[in-house]
């Protein structure tokens, strides 16, 4: 970590544990004992650090000091304003974004709280909250709304091992079928909510995204209960929300142009990708239903050709083909 890094950690070690030993600073920030006495120095000269070590104790902490019995002001200890790294600073603002968007509720004078203590996290310092979120933006891409009528219910459900009862409408085919479901998780993923679940109609297990319900009600009975490895190797292992049991690799070559990007996305955890002499770039990823990977293979345009296998080759070279003529046309 590096030196700011460090004079914050030592003030969090000093606020929680009240009393630090020498070898748990040293152990905690990796340095060495020089290095922990420069900076104990520089805290004290530069930000009026009031830390000391306690001989009775056998520790440092933070002291406040005092004279004829009564307690001296002096300047006050602040460290400058720390900025996180970009994992911290996206998790901040998404939280701070799926709280404001929260409907109404039980929820919302808890809350009021958790958005107060996360502006305090992002007011930070010379950088304050407004400044933090006009400089940097969260774009939720293909969100397909934060009102999910249905959302407790399912949560309900969910929670209190229950079965469910929902009138789905399924895009693909456009109609409304009644389903029997034993839910087993919530997933957010690309800024919309999904519950995987038995399907008892389907005796088998689904992904349902929740704006996709249209009714939901709650079964007196206990749901049935799939072990967790179950549900990675049917729903995790396959590219994408679709799910399904048989996994295939798909086979992908990528222009020298596009590669330069590509090489460095993370399209599925368990992704295999090497450079090729002329520049371009093979991927290989698992997937159980083409649907999510033949649109994300066809953004790329020209840039991206499937080598394997032929059925995911054919079907993308025939939308290509369709889409083509619809220009044409």
């Amino acid at each position: 970590m590096d030196r700011l890094e460090r004079f914050y950690k030592i003030q969090q070690l000093l606020e929680t544990s009240k009393v630090v030993p020498l070898d748990r600073f040293l152990k905690e920030l990796g340095i060495s004992v020089a290095t922990f006495k420069r900076d104990l120095e520089y805290m004290r000269d530069r930000f009026n650090a009031p830390i000391d070590w306690d001989r009775d104790l056998r520790g440092y902490r933070f002291v406040t000091p005092v004279a004829g019995g009564k307690r001296l002001a002096g300047p006050r200890f602040e460290l400058p304003g720390l900025w996180f790294n970009a994992s911290e600073i996206r998790a901040l603002l998404t939280m701070q974004h799926l709280l404001s968007n929260l409907q109404p509720g039980l929820l919302e004078p808890h809350v009021r709280p958790l958005l107060a203590r996360l502006r305090t996290l992002l007011d930070v310092g010379e950088h304050s909250f407004e400044e933090v979120e006009r400089r940097v933006r969260v774009l939720h891409q293909a969100s397909r709304g934060a009102h999910l009528p249905h959302f407790e219910v399912v949560a309900s459900a969910l929670l209190n091992r229950q079965r469910l009862q929902i009138a789905y409408h399924s895009r693909d085919r456009d109609e409304l079928t009644d389903r029997e479901l034993s839910p087993q998780r919530l997933v957010h993923y690309r800024d919309n909510w999904y519950l995987d679940a038995w399907c008892h109609l389907r005796d088998d297990l689904r992904s349902f995204s929740i704006d996709a319900i249209r009714g939901a009600a709650l079964v007196d009975r206990r749901a049935r209960v799939v072990p967790e490895r179950e549900l990675d190797a049917v729903l995790a292992a396959g590219y994408g929300i679709f799910s399904g049991r048989h996994v295939q690799w798909a086979h992908l070559r990528f222009t020298p142009e596009r590669a330069r990007w590509v090489a460095d996305e993370q399209w599925h955890p368990e992704q295999r990708g090497v450079r090729e002499a002329d520049g371009s770039y093979r991927l290989e990823i698992p997937f159980s239903d083409p649907r999510e990977l033949t649109m994300d293979v066809l953004r790329h345009g020209e840039h991206v050709e499937v080598l394997e296998p032929p059925a995911l080759r054919d079907a993308v070279a025939q939308q290509l083909r369709r889409a083509a003529d619809r220009y044409e046309s």
